[in-house]
């Protein structure tokens, strides 16, 4: 019997858990601290290698899933003196089986540095185990990997299910790694040794995802999910994949270093009895997709939406749906599945970054035509955005400012963007000395990049700014007087950061607007206190000349007459 352990880690540095930024999202536990806001979604990969592995392998294999997102989720306090000594802790005392092989995988470059302490901790409790490293990050970092720590025994590059399988099945392990041209090792690095996919063209070969070994009852409580206004509480959802690649070439993206550029799905049939499992087998309520390229074959987009509505079960996309396939015959099908909230990936408001720094095949007037049809048929829509690209200049990010000022949609994400290894934008940066090497393990809170045309803290405080501008200042629903929708983005601001003096304020007026008097009164009082103690909220009032006592609606909305009061030089 040959045991395996999965290993997730944090998807944020731990200093941003321990210590998170007052602009990021937080999460108040029960010892009264605030601690970064993790990402639990279901671990996709490693649920696809533990079912492959169980079916296709000769040798008996058990498998064990430990995902530090969902523990340090569910914990109460961090009591312990470094993170270190937390792995260390929990590797020692709190696991089912001591394994023979140890397999980190992550998605994120935030992960970069957890994966090394994960390791580091691994081989001092389990000096014996084969250590590997998969995902996005492994095959994209390899070579940073080998770089800092010598915990490895070897890194997948791309999917795993192939090369893993034969790894277990080997006489010799070792041997197989040294031989397997999708197994990186020091040696062959030395060597320059040429490495290479191993994809499985049929993806209906994947038996159904080994859901088994997850604590279902922990990824309830997933704050992404929750983080959508139509979802409150904890529910039952479950992570799914009906295709793997994406063609496109959008420069911030890294995407294609695992799955490749060329589409390949699984079969509809396939799909569907997935889908009925999960719903009669699992409980599922909610379905959540999270395809690389969902709509890349839109009459099998439409066709997988039309069935879910038959389940009676709700699907969500967190990765956005690409704008061009969202004409108003999709739109109203997606709905009819239940996705009255989606994420429209505009990634820019200004022309020229789509086009000429981005690549991204997007026409401004499609997300525009996009976010009018959603509001039509009452979709929610959460818009994504990026600042900071190399080759960006102020003017460009002031452009995408006032794009987004009028752009139909009810919320607007301001990220930084992040030069992800394998993506054609960190290659930019690092031939341009735009980043240091100590910024390898950054993610989308923490601005990085630093060009002629900006610095880093200048794209830190203009994204944030943006942000509030956008989001509260120049809130579309609360223009028109939709009240109720208002209040799903400022209640969710309220949610991610319990402190938001501009979240309170807004969502105030709405309730006096709505007939709650006294939840507006409520509400307007944490404001007020705020403002008077907090100056980080009394700079964002006076900054945009807006004062929490003050509801009186045409002042408020007199900011949409002078926009330039309102802007950031």
């Amino acid at each position: 019997m040959t045991k395996i352990l999965f290993i997730i880690p944090p998807h944020i540095p731990f200093d941003d858990f321990l210590a998170p930024r007052s602009t990021s999202k937080q999460v108040r536990k029960k010892d009264g601290k605030l601690y970064g806001s993790l990402v639990t979604d279901m671990p996709l990969g490693a649920l696809s290698l533990s079912a492959y592995i169980k079916q296709y392998c000769k040798t008996d294999v058990e498998t064990e899933l430990l995902d530090f997102n969902i523990e340090l989720n569910d914990i109460d306090t961090f009591s312990h003196a470094s993170p270190m000594e937390y792995y260390e802790e929990y590797l020692r005392n709190q696991l089912a089986v001591e394994p023979d092989i140890i397999a980190l995988s992550a998605l994120f470059s935030s992960s970069y540095f957890n994966i090394l302490d994960i390791a580091a901790c691994c081989r001092k409790v389990f000096p014996d185990a084969l250590m590997l490293a998969g995902g996005s990050v492994p095959t994209s970092m390899y070579a940073y990997l080998f770089n800092a720590t010598d915990d490895f025994d070897a890194v997948c590059y791309g999917e795993g299910e192939l090369p893993f399988a034969k790894l277990i099945d080997a006489e010799d392990r070792y041997a197989l790694l040294d031989k397997h041209s999708s197994w990186i090792t020091r040696k062959k690095i030395d060597e320059n040794a040429i490495f290479g996919h191993e994809f499985i063209e049929d993806l209906d070969e994947i038996p159904f995802y080994d859901y088994d070994i997850c604590k279902m009852e922990k990824y309830g409580a997933n704050p992404a999910i929750m983080a959508y206004g139509s979802i409150k509480d904890k529910v039952d959802n479950f992570h799914i994949m009906t295709s793997r690649g994406c063609p496109f070439r959008c420069t911030f993206c890294a995407s294609h270093k695992v799955h490749g550029r060329s589409m390949r799905y699984y079969s509809m049939p396939r799909v569907k009895d997935d889908l009925l499992r999960l719903r009669d087998q699992y409980g599922a309520k909610i379905f959540v997709f999270q395809d690389d390229h969902f709509m890349a074959d839109t009459e099998r987009a439409k066709e997988i939406a039309r069935y879910v509505a038959d389940l009676g079960v709700k699907a969500v996309f967190q990765n956005g749906l690409t704008l061009y396939a969202l004409d108003k015959d999709m739109l109203k099908v997606l709905k009819s599945a239940g996705a009255d909230q989606l994420v429209l990936p505009v990634e820019s408001g200004s022309a020229r970054v789509l086009k000429e720094i981005m690549r991204k095949p997007l026409k401004l007037s499609i997300a525009e035509r996009v976010a009018d049809d959603c509001r039509e048929l009452g979709i929610y829509t959460n818009v994504n955005i990026l600042i900071g690209m190399p080759g960006e200049t102020k003017k460009d990010i002031e452009d995408s400012r006032q794009f987004l000022r009028k752009l139909n949609a009810n919320w607007k994400i301001i990220v930084v963007a992040t030069p992800l290894v394998g993506a054609e934008m960190h290659d930019i940066c690092v031939e341009k000395n735009y980043i240091n090497a100590a910024d390898i393990g950054c993610d989308f809170r923490k601005a990085v990049v630093e060009t002629e045309d900006f610095t880093a803290q200048y794209i830190q405080e203009i994204s944030y700014d943006i942000n509030l501008d956008v989001n509260f200042i120049h809130n579309i629903d609360f223009k028109l007087g939709e009240y109720e929708l208002a209040l799903k983005g400022f209640e969710t601001a309220i949610r991610a950061k319990d402190d938001h003096g501009l979240a309170y304020h807004y969502a105030s007026m709405c309730y006096e607007q709505l007939g709650d008097l006294e939840k507006a009164k409520k509400y307007q009082q944490v404001a007020i206190h705020a403002y008077e103690n907090d100056p980080v909220w009394k700079n964002a009032f006076d900054k945009f000349n807006i004062s929490p006592y003050n509801h009186d609606l045409n002042t408020h909305l007199q900011v949409w007459l002078e926009p330039e009061k309102a802007s950031v030089a």
